[in-house]
């Protein structure tokens, strides 16, 4: 029992504390469609999406009720290359809704086809470029800022995000929703560490999860060990 405690301990440690982290949902790029938008729990929980634009469009959805907060940004890994890239971030709700939201920065040229009913807001970065740096403990990536939504949801309703490039760029981003962190003593040896090797993947870092694996593995071969020399010394020790 004592072997298997240090073993938890280690995976602890082996995968940084999540200090201002979201919680990853896995994508598969598929999400290119309202009909198809990636199912976001629970708005008020953050989330983050690991994605990647080539000349497609995006969507997450989610249900919200009035006077909840809606948070969502858009951050961009700091790889090179990536340095001007500056996707667009849309809010996609009833029109009634959006109609009676006022923001300075937004814009309505939203340029793909909406349900009926439906309407978007635009956020795009207007910032300096490079933008402002981040770094985030938990995946242990240094960020580009870009463009965030901050506002009070209207009435309750379906929404939508959506992000995509206008000018057909193509590069990767994180897509993060909602302000309050949710994590659970469970999410430290199943999803956190399936979210670490996700954030390693995403900033093209093969080598880090290879090498914490070797560790890994070593110490749980050394762990049997101690174990097989406990055993075969109470054994020798009976048959005495």
């Amino acid at each position: 029992m004592k072997l298997i405690f240090l073993l938890l301990i280690f995976v602890i440690l082996l995968f940084p504390a999540p200090a201002f982290a979201h919680k990853l949902i896995p994508t598969d790029g598929s999400n290119t469609s309202i009909d198809s938008a990636l199912q976001i729990p629970d708005p008020v929980v953050s989330w983050a999406m690991y994605e990647k634009l080539d000349g497609n469009i995006l969507y997450y959805e989610f249900e919200a009720e009035k006077g909840e907060r809606l948070h969502a940004s858009i951050v961009i890994p700091k790889l090179d290359g990536l340095e001007n890239f500056t996707p667009s971030l849309a809010l996609i709700g009833p029109s009634f809704a959006l109609d009676s939201i006022e923001m300075i920065k937004a814009k309505n040229n939203f340029p793909y086809t909406l349900p009926e009913g439906y309407n978007a807001i635009v956020f795009d970065y207007e910032g300096k470029l490079p933008s402002t740096e981040s770094y985030e403990p938990f995946g242990q990536i240094t960020y580009w800022e870009r463009q965030e939504i901050n506002l009070n949801i209207p009435v309750d309703g379906t929404y939508y995000l959506s992000v995509y490039d206008s000018d057909n760029n193509a590069g990767k981003l994180a897509v993060a929703i909602g302000y309050v962190e949710d994590f659970s003593a469970g999410d430290f040896v199943t999803i956190l560490p399936s979210a670490w090797l996700e954030s390693r993947y995403f900033v093209d870092d093969y080598t880090t999860p290879v090498i914490s694996m070797l560790i890994f593995f070593g110490i749980l071969s050394g762990i049997g060990y101690l174990i097989y020399r406990k055993i075969k010394r109470k054994k020798v020790i009976s048959e005495q």
